[in-house]
């Protein structure tokens, strides 16, 4: 097959997670392409769960591809398992392009990454670094909403990612042919900024006060045992908060134009159009 085939070749592609933050920009940026999306989760019409193997050979069937995005986290105890037991099976199944989000700098994701090399599928990892959309879903926004994040991040600077780049990663590395299969590529946002700093730049462009109020990852874990996350959950997210946010991803990643040939969204865009949504109106 020629370069130019391989780019215009659809597949059906399985995205696993796809009512996520990634998951479901991944769905989104694959049928702009023209793919066949199967778009999978616990609750949709395309039954995945991670914790549930009997979930898997359903969404694989038929697949051409598949975006393996791990719940809750990449570097979870037993995702290494899960992960090289999807991967074995997917190949087993035909499904042999298999694309797998990870983090910058996370130690806990290598028996992830280590398994879906090792399981004879055509593999590409994309590392990621912190969210921007981490601000705008999931369970930071009560806290943005309520006009004070506190989060154990110190002072530390993060790159932030917008996920709608690491959706377009994703699809392009996809792709048949692709020149990134059997690579790890790391992506990131095109400056470095403090959790402070993001908060106020969400705040001026929210036009209203927000606060960053930094703690230890102990406090924020005892915060997260009160509101019933189990034990194990806290003490990886401990572990993790602990690790991850030591300034080691205090650095710019090149994947996204390496990939696409453009630059990476900018915070400031991503805080600008969410706020005129009024993502974070009181």
């Amino acid at each position: 097959m020629t370069e130019s085939a391989s780019q215009t070749q659809k597949m059906t592609v399985l995205v696993t997670g796809a009512s996520g933050k990634t998951g479901r920009r991944v769905a989104e940026a694959a049928e702009a392409a023209g793919h066949t999306v199967r778009a999978a989760s616990r609750s949709g019409a395309v039954k995945f769960d991670w914790y549930d193997p009997s979930t898997w050979e359903d969404a694989l069937r038929g697949a051409d591809a598949a975006y393996l995005a791990y719940q809750p986290d990449v570097g979870a105890p037993g995702a290494g398992e899960a992960v090289g037991a999807l991967a074995r099976q997917a190949v087993a199944l035909g499904v042999r392009r298999l694309v797998l989000l990870s983090a910058r700098g996370e130690d806990q994701a290598e028996p992830a990454e280590r398994a879906l090399r090792e399981s004879g599928a055509q593999w590409t990892v994309v590392r990621a670094s912190w969210f921007a959309q981490n601000f705008s879903e999931g369970p930071l926004l009560e806290g943005m909403l309520a006009g004070e994040l506190v989060f154990p991040a110190g002072e530390v600077l993060e790159p932030f990612i917008d996920s709608r780049d690491i959706a377009d990663v994703v699809v392009e590395v996809l792709r048949p042919g692709s020149a990134h299969a059997g690579r790890i590529v790391e992506v990131s946002g095109p400056r470095l900024l403090s959790f402070r700093e993001a908060v106020a730049e969400i705040s001026a462009a929210a036009g209203r006060e927000i606060r960053y109020v930094p703690v230890s990852a102990r406090e924020y874990g005892a915060a997260l045992a009160e509101f019933g996350v189990p034990p194990e959950e806290t003490e990886f997210l401990i572990e993790l908060f602990e690790t991850n946010l030591d300034g080691r991803n205090a650095y710019l990643s090149d994947g996204v134009r390496e990939v696409l040939g453009r630059a990476p969204r900018d915070f400031g865009d991503f805080a600008r159009e969410h706020a005129e949504a009024g993502v974070w109106k009181a």
